[in-house]
């Protein structure tokens, strides 16, 4: 049986607001732009934006070879076999938190870091764990991009 579509109406008149029983029009709790506002997923944005720029703070010299590295999140890995073989990859119990696709991705032709946000969200406690979570793993391959020793990190306070 095929659904003929039709096409919606659009009305004239404004749209009603709701003031049931006196209690003051519906709406959001807070405006757009707050902190409040913010998904779960652009927090974890800033968080790996945070982490970049306190790599690029202590490895300045190597800003150059960072600025042709990108940066993505994706919620969860791909599906992908012997993941814990591949070059690149930061494990956790054979869970990939990120990667390090040195050739690029089929839309960006750079080397990139991809963060996976969701196994990382489920093995952080809070948030100061989760940000000291997603701080290792773009270390970590950044560190593995340009060839650095992540003691080298530490020595760089």
């Amino acid at each position: 049986m095929r659904h003929e579509s039709r096409p919606v109406r659009r009305s004239t008149r404004p749209p009603r607001r709701r003031d049931r029983r006196g209690r003051g029009v519906r709406g959001a709790l807070a405006p757009v732009g707050v902190p409040l506002h913010r998904t779960r997923g652009e927090a974890f944005d800033d968080l790996v934006l945070d982490a970049v720029d306190e790599i690029e703070e202590h490895w300045g010299e190597s800003v150059e070879a960072l600025g042709r590295l990108e940066f993505a999140v994706e919620d969860v890995p791909g599906n992908e076999p012997d993941l814990e073989f591949a070059p690149g990859v930061v494990l956790d119990r054979g869970v990939p938190l990120g990667r390090l696709f040195r050739d690029g991705l089929a839309d960006i032709a750079q080397p990139v870091i991809v963060v996976y946000r969701r196994p990382i969200e489920a093995r952080a406690v809070d948030e100061d764990d989760r940000a000291d979570l997603v701080f290792m793993v773009v270390v970590d391959l950044a560190a593995e991009f340009l060839g650095r020793d992540l003691d080298d990190f530490d020595d760089a306070d």
